[in-house]
């Protein structure tokens, strides 16, 4: 099977982690942040590892990085990278007057993948500016435990692992499509 490769966000895409903690223990805790798992982080995963091959790609250090990989993928997990802020290229933002991160995914197709067969989950789709064609965007997660987002993404992103090119799919509205089906 030509299986695709799914690259994940990690901070308010997997996971939220705070200098502070919420009204509850968390999950762990990486660095100096307290750290809590998106609701149906496992559920998500497992789904996830069954129809691609996954990645990891955040803004984050790569200590961080790895810390939180370590805690939030089983052992058995093979992730075909973990990107770290390293990867990243940094570009000033006229239309917001800051600098920003992005995830350029030409990086991923120097190393052999076909941005055809590219999907990335993430919350922060200014990241993704020169390849909305393989986002696949998501809420950003800020500690709520009644979060159900990747539950419903869990049902939608198999439904674009037979997709011959993923980047000619809108993607913009899977809620909908989600939604649309379950009535």
């Amino acid at each position: 099977m030509d299986r695709k490769l799914l690259i994940l966000d990690i901070d308010e895409t997997l996971i939220y982690a705070s200098e502070c903690p919420l009204d509850r223990s968390p999950d762990f805790i990486a660095g100096h942040y307290f750290v809590y798992r998106r609701p149906e982080l496992n559920t998500f995963l497992h789904v996830c590892e069954k129809y691609f091959n996954l990645a990891v790609w955040t803004s984050s250090n790569s200590l961080y990085a790895n810390a939180v990989c370590s805690q939030i993928f089983h052992r058995d997990t093979v992730l075909e990278f973990l990107w770290s802020r390293e990867r990243c290229t940094w570009r000033f933002n006229p239309n917001l007057y800051d600098y920003e991160w992005l995830k350029d995914l030409k990086k991923v197709k120097r190393i052999g993948y076909s941005l055809e067969k590219v999907l990335v989950v993430d919350d922060s789709p200014a990241k993704l500016s020169r390849n909305y064609g393989n986002l696949v965007s998501l809420k950003a997660f800020t500690g709520d435990k009644d979060d159900r987002e990747l539950l419903l993404l869990s049902r939608y992103l198999p439904t674009l692992a037979s997709v011959v090119n993923v980047r000619t799919v809108e993607k913009r509205y899977w809620r909908n499509a989600i939604m649309k089906d379950s009535q």
